[in-house]
């Protein structure tokens, strides 16, 4: 790696895959774009120790981390670990308080243990778990996006998201959301980059906003 190249890492959404970021092109004379992909974790895996794992994958000091959704949340705690450059949150939350009200009752009720998620094979109940879509017309597309069907992860994702206890977001965050994301509203979210027309996906279908602002959001 050239020394005068930023080192960016990507994390995709709860369950999806890499081919989310493949529209996403930074300047290579800039920039070397690496992606994370999600594992299985431990059976009682803490997110703490899951984000200390995702970060011994990382091989450059001091990178840029991006995270899309309960990614966003991931790289706000690998933060916490290494030293990084920048971290940037798309369709995300910054700390606790910027969840909906519907995870928030699904926390203190459990609610959300009782959620089918035998449904991982179901890629329709699935993206409307993970993109907060209903996709009955881009099923084929889903099903690309969302490759991640293992059981004991999906439940893992959704008891971490509903439980995250960021108090208070940490400084050097960027927070990239679109104002259409029904999956975390932006009428919760303080202090962010609208994004207009943006939903919860629009890492995907809004690449062509990213490809032109993120190369300025991560030099600034």
């Amino acid at each position: 790696m050239s020394d005068n190249k930023i080192p960016v890492y990507l994390i995709p959404g709860m369950a999806a895959n890499a081919s989310i970021f493949e529209g996403i092109k930074l300047p290579e004379d800039q920039f070397t774009t690496h992606i994370l992909e999600w594992f299985i974790p431990e059976k009682g895996m803490s997110l703490t120790d899951y984000a200390k794992k995702m970060c011994e994958k990382i091989e450059e000091p001091n990178p840029v981390l991006l995270g899309v959704s309960f990614g966003g949340m991931l790289v706000q705690e690998m933060a916490k670990i290494i030293p990084t450059r920048k971290v940037i949150v798309v369709s995300s939350v910054k700390s606790m308080h910027e969840l909906p009200k519907r995870m928030i009752f699904a926390k203190y009720t459990k609610v959300h243990k009782l959620l089918p998620t035998g449904l991982v094979n179901n890629v329709e109940l699935l993206a409307k778990y993970a993109f907060g879509e209903t996709v009955t017309k881009r099923l084929h597309l889903y099903e690309k996006y969302l490759s991640i069907r293992d059981k004991c992860y999906i439940d893992w994702s959704i008891d971490q998201i509903v439980n995250w206890d960021q108090e208070e977001p940490q400084k050097n965050v960027v927070h990239i959301q679109g104002v259409r994301d029904s999956v975390f509203p932006i009428t919760n979210i303080k202090d962010c980059i609208p994004v207009k027309n943006g939903t919860h996906t629009m890492i995907i279908h809004r690449a062509k906003w990213f490809n032109e602002h993120l190369p300025t959001i991560i030099l600034k």
